[in-house]
């Protein structure tokens, strides 16, 4: 039984950071250019995606990453420490992966969700504040793209270290 739970436990660990990242290549490598080139439409084109998509897709960004972060850290279970805390040679990589993961669950909902919510006009906000939010969440979220390439490295290269030590 305990396989079973660990073997769907680390399928959603998977499932929803595929969901996770996948969303956040696409606010960073669609979206952000497909609105830029709905702004210069005349009239302006790009509330469709501010109005309907946008929000959806923020809506599973940020949940997926809450239940990628804690499905990793389910999985990594009584090692949760010894990842985090660096207390062992074998647990490197993956608590390097775990720090980077945190930092990018922090930026979601720390950064990047309550600005947006000014950008989409969910909360009110001068034009200075959304101003300042894009910002704020652009650079978040480029962090978070950047930060997602050794992440997801470092959960690959500590694979052996979930066979041998946590999974028996």
């Amino acid at each position: 039984m305990e396989f079973i739970t660990l073997g769907l436990g680390r399928w959603l660990h998977i499932a929803s950071g595929v969901m996770w990242i996948g969303l956040l290549y696409y606010f960073n490598f669609v979206q952000v250019a497909a609105l830029a080139a709905a702004g210069k439409d005349t009239p302006p084109t790009g509330a469709g995606i501010t109005k309907h998509v946008a929000p959806r897709a923020l809506f599973f960004f940020r949940w997926a990453a809450l239940v990628t972060w804690l499905a990793g850290a389910n999985l990594l279970g009584a090692h949760f420490l010894d990842a985090f805390l660096f207390k062992l040679p074998i647990y490197y990589p993956i608590g390097v992966g775990a720090w980077l993961g945190t930092i990018m669950l922090l930026n979601v909902w720390g950064l990047i969700w309550p600005n947006q919510k000014k950008v989409l006009g969910i909360v009110s906000a001068t034009d200075e504040e959304k101003a300042k939010a894009r910002r704020i969440a652009f650079l978040a979220s480029r962090t978070n793209t950047m930060l997602s390439l050794p992440m997801l490295f470092m959960m690959s290269a500590s694979g052996g270290i979930f066979r041998t030590t946590i999974f028996g």
